[in-house]
């Protein structure tokens, strides 16, 4: 046997008893002579289960039983009774108490229940154990992943949820990132008030302020009624930033200005309004760099970055590609009424070499789009878009003849980068995946080559 039990009873002579059996049979004792003793010691360490008489001087047992059970309502007590106050022995256990033993106590009756209780312990910290690791592990109910990076982003997620933390979300296009701040609010004690979202890069520079902090009427032309805006129309819940990098400097400082004061001000307003928000964004671009740049206050990114969550692109999940894929068959399977029993295995293996330059996003569309072109119930090679197959079809091979007199790489390289960069709106952090490339590496060979947007202005 093993485990610590604290005696308290004001007999010294039934304390001493009960410390030489349960001694005997392996426990660690402790003894106190009242309720408040044990209180005492309780505040000092803790203990797997107390036996306490009913009767004391001072603080009864069941008064002791109630402070304790109020401070850890999982405590096992167990209590003493003498034959006469079995009634009060049973309102004890309705109010928590394991079990009662009736004086005077039969020492192989003492020990039965001790051994009883001392399994409820042991199943209790079980229990505890196995929701802890839950909670760490568990999954985030919209997203599905089983990658290692992907577990990391469900433990975090689980363990900031619950707090006020403003947090920053890093991620391509694609991957997820309002599904996963949509999670943190609703595993935050805001869940039950509004969650509301704003592409930054979707509003015009002229629009995002109203947006954001709603307008008066007449403020601007156009502005027929009071507008309320985003952040006060989620006063008690979150606001989820997307895109916070194309946000232009002067609105990142009022931006700023109002997570500081908690207060806004709409636009041709003249009064303070309290803000309780959370503030969750999102980025695929590299602040840090775009700091040295001047194109984002460094003040309003430690502000944001308080937590930060990296959401990996789908072309580092690939253990995730097929488990994703599987998902997409059975979701539009069942919508479009084609029954669609899983895909190829050499259709898998082209998504599985694809780089997903649209991450999770562009997997469902092409699921989607494979399982309405399926001439059987498995999706094959031809069933897929041509981008999908293209190279990874032909074993990396380019798809055209070296001309004669050679190529100029290095202009081959710039144009690559152009085109790339066009369809990707000149956003680098959509335009690397399409070429193959980190961020930084794209950067370097963007400033290498000198290319520059087109009629860029300046922030």
């Amino acid at each position: 046997m093993s485990g610590s039990i604290l005696v308290v009873d004001d007999e010294k002579g039934q304390r001493e008893i009960l410390a030489m059996i349960l001694k005997g049979s392996g426990y660690d004792i402790c003894e106190a002579s009242g309720a408040r003793e044990a209180l005492a010691l309780l505040a000092k360490r803790e203990f797997d289960l107390i036996l306490t008489d009913l009767k004391m001087q001072g603080q009864s047992g069941l008064e002791l039983l109630e402070q304790i059970m109020a401070d850890d309502p999982q405590q096992c007590v167990i209590l003493m009774t003498a034959h006469g106050s079995i009634d009060s022995a049973v309102e004890a256990m309705k109010r928590g108490a394991f079990d009662y033993l009736e004086k005077p106590l039969e020492r192989e009756n003492l020990l039965l229940t001790l051994q009883r209780a001392f399994e409820r312990i042991s199943l209790v910290r079980e229990n505890r154990v196995l929701q802890k690791r839950v909670a760490e592990i568990q999954r985030i109910p919209s997203i599905i992943g089983e990658h290692s990076s992907m577990k990391e982003v469900f433990r975090i997620v689980a363990k900031i949820a619950p707090t006020s933390s403003t947090v920053l979300i890093y991620g391509e296009s694609g991957t997820g990132k309002e599904l996963v701040a949509r999670a943190i609010h609703d595993g935050s004690p805001r869940k039950a008030q509004p969650f509301m979202a704003i592409n930054c890069a979707a509003i015009p520079e002229t629009l995002i302020e109203s947006e954001l902090f709603g307008h008066e009427k007449g403020s601007f032309t156009g502005a027929n009624a009071r507008e309320i805006g985003i952040l006060e129309a989620a006063n008690g819940g979150t606001v989820f930033l997307d895109e916070i990098g194309e946000m232009n400097v002067a609105m990142q400082a009022k931006l700023l200005r109002a997570i500081q004061e908690k207060e806004v001000r709409r636009v041709g307003g003249k009064v303070n309004l309290p803000l309780d928000v959370r503030i969750i964004s999102a980025t695929n671009r590299d602040l840090e760099q775009e700091i040295k740049k001047g194109a984002f206050r460094e003040d309003l990114y430690y502000r944001l970055n308080v937590i930060r969550i990296d959401l990996p692109p789908l072309r580092e999940r690939g253990s995730d590609i097929a488990t994703l894929a599987d998902f997409f068959i059975k979701k539009y399977s069942a919508a479009s009424g084609i029954a669609i029993e899983g895909i190829a295995k050499p259709a898998l293996k082209l998504l599985l070499n694809y780089t997903w330059p649209g991450n999770v996003r562009q997997l469902e569309s092409v699921i989607e789009r494979a399982v309405l072109m399926a001439e059987g119930s498995i999706i094959q090679p031809e069933d897929l878009p041509a981008e999908i197959g293209s190279l990874a079809a032909q074993g990396g091979v380019v798809p055209f003849e070296l001309p004669p007199e050679g190529i100029n790489f290095e202009e081959m390289e710039k144009a690559l980068i152009i085109k790339a960069m066009e369809r990707a709106d000149w956003v680098i952090g959509k335009a690397a995946p399409i070429l193959g490339l980190s961020y930084k590496t794209l950067q370097y060979r963007l400033e290498k080559h000198g290319i520059e947007k087109p009629e860029r202005k300046g922030r």
